[in-house]
């Protein structure tokens, strides 16, 4: 096998960022174009994300890539793991390893190579190849629960009768290292953008990748803005122990994010027990983006309804949820100083947000909305009554307020 005219290709692969079932797929037909009969490519590598530990896919000659794995961070010591080829080659420091199947001879009792042997795979040649710091080694990690985060796992299966050649497996040994580089560099890019839009959300992830990342750098655009808030949660933490307090606040901001991502709005920030987040409007839009904000504030609100009456059954003390829903000009950009910066909005509007939230509870309410989306929401406006003018503090003129009808 030529590994010039391969290299190359992973080579202009990795630098235009090709994406990795792309990468897969095209490295997957290149090697049988060699010669060398790959039947099946498995990939896989560790995220740094703070709910998913790795992902990983399967390429079938034919098919191009046919599955796709996410495995949670809880989900590291599952049996599916722990029965993993990659397991062991991690506790035992190997950095290859093969097994043929045909001989039947010292191959490990494990569900995917019953899985290859049931479709007549001859052998399988599997890979750890470490992507960051060497040290500490491979075989340091005792378990694959503390192996380090940077390593790219490969393997390929060959039905070819007697499994592979030499120079074969020799191919391959060379192929390998080189096309773990271009995937490292293809998906950095998407690495760092999951890892930046789980700190700072999709839309300001994509544009600090992009270059937004100067001081001051804003824009002005109009969005709703949703303000929540938590009632009674300072009760909860006098009560219960730090761990299980951390717990039930990401329930209830799961309750929270959930309906607002998948309504099409931002979460923007996360203020102690509450958040803001912002729906952008885009041409004129305006009235069904505020449809669907106002369907993501009611669908946080069950969802907390939901889990308070499981507390209240057994007891335990709940909090309430409070929220508002304004639509204005908003400054949105890079905002702090020369050593750290925060991607969010700023604004009046930003401000009244909060402050009409801050008036449910005297008005007995968990939904308020501002005079300006309530005519603004024009495909929602049957769902909204008027609960008169109310002053809110900071703001000179009273104002007129809506909820749910």
């Amino acid at each position: 096998m030529n590994s010039l005219p391969l290299a190359g290709w992973l080579a202009q692969a990795g630098l235009r960022n090709m994406p990795l079932e792309d990468m897969v797929d095209g490295f997957g037909r290149r090697l049988n174009e060699a010669g060398l009969e790959v039947e099946r490519l498995f990939v896989g590598m560790n995220t740094l994300h703070p709910m998913m530990r790795a992902r990983s896919l399967v390429w079938d000659r034919g098919h191009q890539v046919t599955r796709h794995f996410e495995i949670a961070h809880e989900e590291i010591d599952s049996l599916l793991i722990r029965q993993s080829p990659f397991a062991a080659m991690l506790r035992d420091g190997l950095t290859e390893q093969r097994y043929r199947f045909d001989t039947g001879a010292d191959v490990p009792n494990l569900p995917v190579f019953e899985e290859l042997r049931a479709v007549g795979t001859t052998e399988w040649m599997g890979w750890v190849l470490p992507l960051g710091e060497l040290s500490p080694r491979i075989g340091d990690a005792t378990d694959v629960e503390h192996a380090e985060s940077g390593f790219l796992v490969v393997s390929a299966a060959t039905r070819r009768p007697g499994g592979y050649r030499t120079e074969d497996a020799e191919a391959l040994r060379q192929a390998v290292p080189g096309f773990a580089v271009a995937a490292k560099a293809a998906t950095a890019r998407a690495l760092s953008h999951g890892l930046l839009a789980a700190y700072l959300g999709n839309d300001p992830a994509s544009r600090v990748l992009a270059g937004t990342v100067l001081r001051g750098e804003v824009q002005s655009v109009e969005a709703v803005l949703l303000f929540a808030d938590l009632q009674g949660f300072t009760a909860l933490a006098d009560t219960m122990p730090g761990r299980d307090l951390i717990l039930l606040l990401d329930d209830y901001f799961g309750c929270m994010v959930q309906p607002v991502v998948r309504h099409g709005g931002e979460v923007l920030k996360f203020m102690g027990d509450g958040l803001l987040a912002a729906f952008g409007v885009v041409l004129d839009g305006r009235a069904s983006v505020c449809a669907a904000a106002l369907e993501a504030a009611i669908e946080a609100l069950a969802r907390v309804e939901r889990i308070n009456k499981g507390r209240h059954a057994d007891g335990q003390l709940a909090a309430g949820l409070d929220v508002s829903l304004h639509i204005g000009k908003v400054l949105y950009g890079n905002v702090g100083s020369d050593t750290r910066l925060d991607f969010t909005v700023i604004g009046p509007a930003v401000n009244e947000a909060s402050r009409i939230e801050a008036l449910c509870q005297p008005l007995g309410r968990q939904l308020l909305v501002s005079r300006a989306f309530a005519e603004a929401a024009t495909l929602s406006r049957d769902r909204l009554v008027s609960l008169g003018r109310h002053r809110l503090r900071g703001v000179r003129e009273e104002t007129e307020l809506f909820g749910l009808a």
